[in-house]
């Protein structure tokens, strides 16, 4: 058999090798690393993992399905909501993105959701980590994302886990908070389903503190979760805000997503800059009406999600900046109008942002047939005041764990933030109640992740410059007298693949060969196994670097 000889073009300055002798002592060894996307997902979801699963599919010789079935597996170990995830995550992964230092970030939320579409079209199931039947019952009081997320990783540990929801329907934000048009009720509704099918039993219209109270429930169960999210919105606090026409945000998108019809005539203000705001204003225009949003900072300044701000923007909705309400005008007991004042920016207030103070004389009124306050929202602690510190909200120490022992909690009930946050929470509760029951010691896990990879550790060069792929969107004038017109649609296959190809895979082997290809003493061996492709012989290694010195994603280290 003849013998594979290796050529390597040699750049400049480039250290010989070859076997004449020790170069060094320092001997190669494979570092995984935690890719930065992945740190920066609060919820910790295995990113490169799951987009290298279809990247590399061809190489690893799987085909389409069986690529996609892994990755969803893979996010499935954290994330058991990857298509809702898919849509209305704010993605702080992708800011995060080595590959920013290249060109553009990958659309790692995009993929996500193409990935979990593929799960929901194959019907894939969740997977239990045991056969285990675990004799305690787990209570959890809300069906929101971090309700969801507790109740599928206690399930699949083998936990009796029974949800209690307030509303007709479970989700949470998910359904009563974010309009279908982000969100498809059928996607939710499929993603909800695999984790019952666990065995999951879900009570709704059941609200603990009213039909059954916290000291009944905690008396039968071994460990309870409260998750009762964040559904009610705050006022203005200015007169005239009473009217039957003024709505705060959370109460109106609750209406739409129940079902309710509301008349909310040909002009409608929204005062806010979040995703509630944005959500609310995009629905009033759908509704028919011209919508304006006031926000007292800036565009810069707006807390929504940028891509969501632009979609906004494209519909028609008008934005007015530096503004703020200051009294509701009524026509009887109908607001007709609003009163602001200007606003300019001092120096950051404690949010980190600029702090808008009024220009004294430069009130102006806006006619509104509907005004919506979408300035922020809290929980409704009925029949649970035990879990409200004044002003503050509930409290929990790094297990996830209340005050009261055996009960945990997470997602909206302890701070406003995102869907993923709320699933890391579900998901860290879920962890902790287990290492409680088996007697173990939880460490949070972050302790356990090996150390971040940076792009100053990469070699940059070797990636080449490829453009972000495109999400497809529904033309604007397709999009109004329809709340369930998905405005954004999913990767096709080719989309996703060529996207998924633009990972770098930072801190993990991808094997693009350079470590084979530069080595000149044979140290450096292919092997059979696919997931693992090149093994070391450090016996004929000679220490010349080049093999940590060539690897692009920075896995191959000296020691």
């Amino acid at each position: 058999m003849a013998k594979i000889v290796k050529k390597v073009k040699r750049r400049p300055g480039m250290s010989g090798g070859g076997g004449g002798g020790t170069t060094s002592n320092l001997r190669p060894k494979f570092v995984p690393k935690t890719p930065p996307c992945m740190n920066t997902c609060p919820n910790h979801v295995d990113i490169r993992g799951f987009i290298t699963s279809i990247s590399l599919a061809e190489k690893k010789g799987k085909s389409y399905d069986e690529a996609y079935t892994e990755a969803f597996y893979r996010i499935a170990e954290t994330n058991v909501i990857p298509a809702t995830i898919g849509r209305v995550c704010p993605h702080p992964c992708e800011t995060a993105c080595n590959r920013i230092n290249v060109d553009e970030s990958v659309s790692i939320n995009k993929l996500e959701r193409t990935v979990g579409d593929f799960a929901i079209e194959k019907g894939l199931p969740l997977k239990k980590l045991t056969d285990e039947k675990r004799q305690e019952k787990i209570a959890i009081i809300g069906a929101g994302p971090a309700g969801l997320t507790c109740a599928y990783h206690l399930a699949r540990r083998g936990y009796n886990v029974t949800i209690f929801e307030a509303f007709p329907k479970a989700g949470g934000m998910l359904r009563y908070g974010i309009p279908a048009y982000r969100l498809p009720r059928n996607i939710l509704d499929a993603e909800i389903k695999r984790i019952q099918d666990l065995g999951v039993e879900i009570r709704c219209n059941t609200a603990i503190g009213r039909e059954i109270s916290y000291d009944d429930l905690k008396n039968e169960y071994n460990a309870v979760f409260v998750g009762i999210g964040a559904h009610k919105g705050l006022n203005l606090n200015v007169s005239g805000e009473e009217a039957p026409n003024v709505y705060t945000g959370a109460e109106f998108l609750h209406k739409i997503n129940s079902g309710e019809s509301i008349d909310l005539g040909n002009k409608v203000i929204v005062i806010g800059g979040g995703d509630t705001a944005i959500d609310a204003a995009r629905v009033a225009k759908r509704l028919g009406a011209d919508t304006t949003i006031l926000y007292r900072r800036t565009i810069k300044e707006m807390p929504a999600i940028d891509e969501e701000i632009e979609e906004a923007q494209k519909e028609g909705i008008t934005m007015e900046f530096l503004a703020a309400p200051i009294e509701v005008l009524k026509n009887g007991n109908m607001a007709k109008a609003i009163k602001c004042i200007r606003m300019e920016l001092k120096e950051a207030d404690g949010s980190g942002r600029p702090r808008p103070v009024p220009i004294e004389g430069s009130e102006f009124i806006t006619d509104a047939t509907t005004i919506i306050s979408a300035i922020s929202q809290e929980p409704d602690f009925s029949g649970l005041e035990q879990f409200k510190h004044g002003r503050d909200w509930t409290k929990i120490d790094f297990k996830g764990e209340t005050e009261f022992a055996g009960t945990y909690a997470g997602g909206d009930v302890i701070e406003l933030s995102t869907v993923t946050v709320a699933n890391s929470h579900g998901r860290k509760a879920a962890d902790a109640v287990d290492h409680h029951f088996r007697s173990q010691t939880f460490e949070p896990e972050e302790k356990r992740f090996p150390p971040i990879i940076s792009h100053e550790k990469m070699r940059l060069d070797f990636y080449e410059k490829l453009p972000r792929i495109p999400i497809k969107s529904l033309p604007v004038d397709e999009r109004f007298g329809d709340l369930e017109k998905e405005v954004n649609s999913t990767y096709s296959h080719e989309e996703a693949l060529a996207e998924s190809k633009r990972c770098m895979s930072c801190g993990m082997c991808f094997n693009c060969e350079k470590c084979w290809m530069y080595c000149q003493v044979n140290a450096v061996v292919k092997t059979a196994d696919l997931d693992h492709p090149f093994a070391f012989k450090l016996e004929l290694c000679d220490g010349c670097k080049k093999c940590a010195e060539e690897c692009p994603c920075g896995y191959i280290e000296m020691y």
